[in-house]
Formats: structure tokens, sequence, C-alpha cells
């Protein structure tokens, strides 16, 4: 690929290829460059430093991933729309594993107020208040959930279910069956 076709997009595009095939530590300018077949310094017109182009996947992985979730939670509620969430962050963990890590990082500020943050946030808070959990509980149930996720996929990620039985699956509908339980019976500071 010449030159003349680079652009932010492109790089930030193949540099989520680079950590899906290769892992997010892969990442580096001087990678890119050799898959443009360009020097080093060519790729600073498109992007600032390392720490932007990761903080650009990260938003890319965001941004993708709220998509997924979008259609799948869409006419849900509840169990079906938890279900839903849920399977879409493992689908996402499973089909990229080097996107899915940079939504492991914690998040740079611009980050944090892009667009496709704020579409993920609102997608996951829609889910939660159609459990009827009151505005101030958002905050707590959304940690609850992401923990829950996150921490399920990384150990399943490691390997670590794949040593015993009953398989993960199972586990995976028993922890969301835990959560679906959890926010319909939240309990509601000073009613405890």
């Amino acid at each position: 690929m010449g030159r003349a076709n680079l652009t932010p997009a492109v790089v930030v595009a193949a540099a989520a290829e680079l950590a899906d095939r290769e892992g997010f530590d892969a990442i580096t300018l001087s990678a890119l460059a050799r898959h443009f077949g360009v020097q080093t310094a060519s790729l600073y017109s498109h992007v600032r430093d390392r720490s932007a182009l990761l903080d650009s996947v990260h938003e890319l992985a965001l941004g993708e991933l709220a998509d997924r979730v979008a259609i799948a939670i869409g006419g849900r509620s509840q169990r079906e729309a938890l279900t839903a969430l849920a399977d879409a962050h493992r689908d996402y963990a499973r089909q990229f594993p080097g996107r899915w890590a940079a939504l492991q990082r914690p998040a740079a500020a611009a980050t944090v107020r892009s667009d496709a943050a704020g579409r993920l946030v609102a997608l996951t808070l829609a889910m939660l208040r159609g459990y009827r959990l009151p505005e101030t509980e958002l905050v707590h149930a959304t940690r609850l959930l992401g923990a829950t996720i996150n921490g399920f996929l990384a150990l399943e990620a490691a390997g670590s279910f794949g040593h015993r039985e009953p398989p993960a699956d199972t586990s995976w509908q028993r922890a969301l069956s835990a959560l679906d339980t959890a926010f319909r019976s939240w309990p509601i500071e000073g009613n405890q």
C-alpha cells in the first residue's frame, strides 16, 4: 500500500488488525510502517504518537462494540437484553481479541468523551433502566455488570476454564442469571 492511501482511519484500522493478529502490545509505529512499506516518520502526519494510536484503537473498539450492542438489545428488556448485551461483548472479545484488549486499558480523557464511548454507555444504561433501577444506583449496577463480564472474559481468554467440566458456557449462563437476579432485587440505599 502506498503512502498516498494512508489516512488516520486506515492507520488505526491496520493497528486494530495487527492487535487482533499479534496481540495489543504488538501495536507499534514501526510495525505499521513495515506493513505499509513506508518510513516510520511518514505515519506521524496521520497519528501523533503510539499513545494516540492506542487511544484511537480503543475508540474504534468502543464504536464497533456499541454498534453490536445496539443491534443485540433492540426491542429487548431485562434478562433478554442483559443476555444480548453480554453475549455481544463475549462475541466481540472472541472475534477481535486485540481490540478487546484495547477496551481493558484505562481510557484517555478524550476517549471517555468520545461519541463511541457515549453510545456504549447510553446503551448499557438503557439496558439497566429496564430493571427500573433508580438513577442513583446505575453507576453501581454498571460497575457490577462490567466487572462480571470483563472478569469472566479475561479468565476465559487465559484458558482458566478449559480444564474442568462443565463447559464455560454453562458458567456464563449462571453468571448472567446471577446478574439478572441481582438487578431484579437491587438494594436501594436506605431500604437495606
